[in-house]
């Protein structure tokens, strides 16, 4: 299996689907690699730290076309970093914020 950077969705299939992602999820995380493979240490801490309080909810991967769904997401939360969580369509935050929230014991209130 090889990876080719410069393969991409188109930016209108990338902004479609992270309104699905968002519309239809309760809480959902955008990171890079997967739920059982995380590729960077922050989607990685994202994932632990939702997963201790909620067992269901959605992951999309944005690896195979970072810079598409680094504009879509940019777009509808004013970060462009990864990974970004969105709770009940609301953006949250990435995983210093859920981190955050986690150590003031907000954060299963939030995700619950």
């Amino acid at each position: 299996m090889t990876f080719d950077p410069n393969q991409s969705l188109p930016q209108e299939e990338v902004e479609e689907t992270v309104e699905t992602a968002i519309e239809d999820n309760d809480v959902v995380l955008f990171i890079k690699g997967t739920k059982h493979m995380p590729q960077c240490g922050y989607s990685d801490r994202a994932l632990r730290l939702v997963g201790q309080y909620r067992d269901d909810f959605e992951v999309v991967d944005v690896l195979d076309s970072l810079d598409e769904f680094r504009a879509a997401l940019e777009e509808r939360s004013g970060w462009e970093t990864i990974p970004q969580t969105f709770v009940d369509g609301e953006f949250v935050g990435g995983s210093d914020v859920l981190a955050e929230l986690d150590e003031r014991d907000e954060l299963e209130a939030t995700v619950a």
